[in-house]
């Protein structure tokens, strides 16, 4: 993998855990730039984007076997909740959401969704996000 496409990688990665990051910005200039084919961004963001949600989402079902689901206190977390009781698994195509899609993956995982459906709705939210990111900066 090239310099700049592990850069993007490690980008979307680090803004798809609970850590600040601003891939999305990364990604425009990339594609503005011209120097890597826009599907390989995109499949390099979208890869590292959905890498992050699944440690996210792995770091909530590992808090779950040691500590069952209790009152979760954060706002975000309650809205998180709310979503995947109510709509499962699909709640997780909106996990490119700022503020709230972290704790989606979080919740989900504690909350014991099944991860075959969870990696496909994440995935599929991550890929649209950046398709539309990249479809303005060509």
């Amino acid at each position: 993998m090239e310099v700049g496409l592990l850069a993007l990688f490690v980008s979307a990665f680090i803004s798809a855990t609970l850590l600040p990051g601003g891939s999305e910005a990364l990604l425009a200039w990339m594609v503005h730039q011209g120097e890597y084919p826009v599907a390989q961004l995109i499949a390099s963001a979208t890869l590292g984007n959905v890498l992050g949600s699944l440690v996210t989402f792995g770091m909530g079902a590992l808090l779950r076997l040691r500590y069952p689901l209790k009152t979760l206190d954060k706002p975000q977390h309650q809205r998180a909740k709310r979503w995947i009781e109510q709509y499962g698994a699909v709640a997780l195509i909106m996990a490119w959401l700022p503020i709230v899609g972290d704790p989606l993956c979080f919740v989900a995982g504690w909350l014991g969704v099944r991860v075959s459906l969870s990696v496909v709705c994440i995935a599929l939210g991550k890929l649209l996000r950046y398709l539309v990111v990249a479809g303005l900066f060509m």
